[in-house]
C-alpha cells in the first residue's frame, strides 16, 4: 500500500515533533480500495505522549486515510477545536461526516467497527467480543484516569499539602488494574482471545505511561509478553518514533 507522509518529522532531523508549531498539519493518505469501505477523511487532534497514540494506531492499522493535527500544550488552539474538545483536551476525532468525539477508547470502537476488515475487534458475534469490550473499558474507566490522576496529581485536589498522597493512591489504583488484567491474560494469546485487538494496543501504551519505568514488564509478565509482541508491529514502531513511549 502506498503511504504519503506531508510534513512529517522523522529520526535524524534537529526538529522534535512536540516543538512542531501549535496546530500544523501532518498528512497521511492512503490509496483506498472500494472493499475497504470509504468513510472519507478523518481529522485527528492529537499530540506526542497522549492518548492519541491508540486512535492513531487504529486509523493506520485500519488504513484510512486522516490528518493529524498537532495540538501543542500550551498554546491557544484554534476555534474549532474548542468547540470540538470542550474541556480543551486531547485526543478528539473529526469524523468525515463533520461530527466529532472524544475518548480514547470509544474512538477505538468506532474506527474498529466502520472498517471491519482491520480485524481490529471481534466482530459483534464472536466469542472473544466480550472480552474486547470488557477490557478495553476496564482500562478506559480504571487505568486511564489512574494515571492522569498521577501526572495531573494537582487537578484532584485543593489542598498543595495533599498532591504526593494523590500520585500515592493514583499509582496503587493502575497497578491494581495492571494485576486484573495481568491474570486475565493468563492461558490466552491476546486480550480478545487469539487474534490481535485495539485493546492490546491500548494495554501497550498505558504500560508505558507507568510513573516507574521498567515496572510492568518487571511485576506483570504477561501484559510484557503482550507489549514485546506489539513493539514489533511494523505500525506500532513508526508510531513509537513520534510518540516516544520506549
Amino acid at each position: 500500500m502506498r503511504v504519503w507522509l506531508r510534513g512529517s518529522i522523522w529520526p535524524g532531523e534537529n526538529t522534535s515533533w512536540r516543538a512542531i508549531p501549535a496546530l500544523e498539519k501532518h498528512v497521511r493518505q492512503w490509496q483506498m480500495s472500494a472493499d475497504r469501505g470509504d468513510y472519507g477523511m478523518y481529522q485527528l487532534y492529537t499530540r506526542a505522549g497522549s492518548g492519541g497514540f491508540v486512535v492513531e494506531a487504529a486509523l493506520e492499522l485500519a488504513g484510512v486515510p486522516f490528518e493529524c493535527i498537532n495540538v501543542v500544550k500550551g498554546t491557544d488552539p484554534d476555534d474549532r477545536f474548542r468547540t470540538v474538545s470542550p474541556l480543551g483536551q486531547v485526543p478528539v476525532l473529526v469524523l468525515p461526516d463533520g461530527g466529532a468525539m472524544t475518548e480514547s477508547a470509544a474512538m477505538c470502537q468506532l474506527v474498529a467497527e466502520r472498517h471491519p476488515q482491520a480485524g481490529l475487534a471481534p466482530a459483534a458475534d464472536a466469542s472473544g467480543r466480550a472480552d474486547f469490550l470488557r477490557w478495553l473499558t476496564f482500562q478506559s474507566s480504571v487505568m486511564y484516569p489512574a494515571l492522569l490522576r498521577y501526572y495531573y496529581a494537582q487537578r484532584y485536589t485543593a489542598d498543595p499539602q495533599g498532591i504526593e498522597a494523590v500520585k500515592v493512591a493514583a499509582v496503587a489504583e493502575s497497578d491494581r488494574g495492571f494485576g486484573i488484567i495481568d491474570a486475565a491474560l493468563r492461558g490466552r494469546s491476546w486480550l480478545a482471545g487469539d487474534r490481535m485487538s485495539i485493546a492490546d494496543v491500548y494495554l501497550l501504551m498505558l504500560a508505558y505511561w507507568h510513573p516507574q519505568a521498567g515496572k510492568v514488564a518487571a511485576t506483570w509478565p504477561e501484559i510484557e509478553r503482550i507489549c514485546a509482541m506489539l513493539r514489533d508491529v511494523p505500525v506500532i514502531k513508526d508510531l513509537n518514533v513520534r510518540h516516544e513511549l520506549w
